[in-house]
């Protein structure tokens, strides 16, 4: 694929990520292994609250394609495929999940140097139509996305945003919810590796006047441990430590309180994955 502006989605990615990333207050069990033949088996118990739940992934790729088949505790049979160069600077995707037949969607992204265009079509009776399209280059982008829902003849959703990134920061401005909100954010990097970083994100809801400040961070104690936290103005702080056990294996603890409700028990997540 080309070096170009990237797609809608990676506009205020990194930001998203650091703040996001890894913050939970559920407890997870992964393990992934090879088989012979090349497949990736990843099997992952979940407890959330007081449910628990759990999945066995395959993925496997031949060439120019790749099969992931995903099957839970609920019986639902998850299957995507992705084609690589079917058409010169495309990749295809297409999903759909067993027993929902009505989830199947199909996926198109054009990659240019200076242009990426996606197209998803639901796979049903009555489909929805997502577009985006980004402009520009690896330093500056600017993309817009707009959701058409055939049935009702309305749009669904449409988001601007504009991206500018150096080697070592990266700024973002998102207008989305039909223009009722407005997100910035700044993601600085400490280090040549990009493991160390500060990031700052506003946003603004227009038809509430809510405003939100975050500000938060990582910092690689060494090349095994990360640390990363973060605050937000409504007084909610959040922790996490992650250390490399063994090569590829992460265990990942968190931890959120809120700052305005001391009386409040804090809330952890535990979380280990386990790759050979």
């Amino acid at each position: 694929m080309s070096k170009g502006p990237g797609l809608f989605v990676d506009i205020g990615k990194k930001a998203k990520d650091l703040l996001t990333k890894d913050y939970t207050s559920d407890q997870k069990f992964t393990v992934s292994t090879y088989t012979g033949a090349g497949v990736a088996l990843t099997s992952t118990a979940l407890k959330k609250g007081g449910l628990s739940t759990g999945d066995v992934a395959a993925l496997y790729k031949y060439k120019n394609t790749q099969f992931d088949v995903k099957v839970d505790t609920n019986s639902n049979i998850s299957t995507t495929l992705t084609f690589t160069e079917i058409l010169p600077s495309t990749k295809t995707i297409a999903s759909f999940k067993v027993p929902d037949y009505n989830s199947g969607k199909l996926e198109v992204q054009y990659f240019h140097d200076h242009a990426t265009v996606t197209t998803t079509v639901g796979l049903n009776q009555t489909p929805g139509v997502d577009v985006t399209a980004t402009i520009g280059t690896p330093s500056i982008a600017f993309g817009a996305e707009a959701g058409y829902d055939t049935t009702s003849g309305n749009f669904t959703k449409y988001t601007a945003g504009i991206s500018m990134t150096k080697p070592d920061s990266c700024a973002s401005i998102i207008l989305g919810d039909k223009g009722d909100s407005i997100k910035a954010s700044y993601v600085h990097y400490m280090d040549q590796l990009k493991k160390s970083a500060a990031v700052a994100e506003i946003s603004r809801r227009f038809s509430t006047n809510e405003n939100t400040f975050t500000v938060g961070g990582v910092y690689a104690v060494d090349h095994l441990t990360l640390i990363k936290a973060k605050l937000n103005s409504h007084g909610r702080l959040g922790a996490v430590l992650q250390h490399e056990v063994v090569p590829k294996s992460l265990l990942t603890i968190s931890s959120e309180l809120d700052t305005k409700a001391l009386e409040k028990s804090p809330r952890f997540g535990l979380a280990l994955a386990l790759k050979p």
